[in-house]
């Protein structure tokens, strides 16, 4: 089993979100997060004053997913999450040694479906 984090750009939500429940990708979390990557943040103007964002608004996507659907599931993320720009977010995965339904007690990829 592999933990997918996806961090990406707050607008790309809905689009990727509904790309993977269509693909059965149900078991999601989300959550608002900042950070920057290479660009370190942008500046902006607002009422002729320019200041700097050092940290961007990001949303972060988690899954826990069977091995055999990993290539898939981020595959899905890229066509949907990707704008061509700098700012298009990363893709971690992670090894999942075990997961346990707390309300049935169901160990590994039984518990994830």
């Amino acid at each position: 089993m592999k933990k997918i984090e996806a961090i990406i750009r707050p607008e790309k939500l809905d689009e990727v979100r509904k790309a993977l429940q269509e693909e059965g990708c149900t078991g999601l979390m989300i959550s608002e997060i900042e950070g920057h990557g290479k660009q370190k943040g942008m500046v902006q103007q607002w009422r002729g004053e320019r200041y700097k964002l050092e940290l961007l608004p990001k949303i972060k996507i988690e899954a826990v997913v069977k091995d055999n659907d990993l290539q898939r599931i981020i595959k899905v993320i890229i066509a949907s999450a990707k704008t061509g720009e700098i700012g298009d977010g990363k893709i971690f995965v992670l090894d999942v040694r075990d997961v346990i339904r707390i309300r049935t007690g169901e160990t590994g990829e039984v518990a994830i479906g």
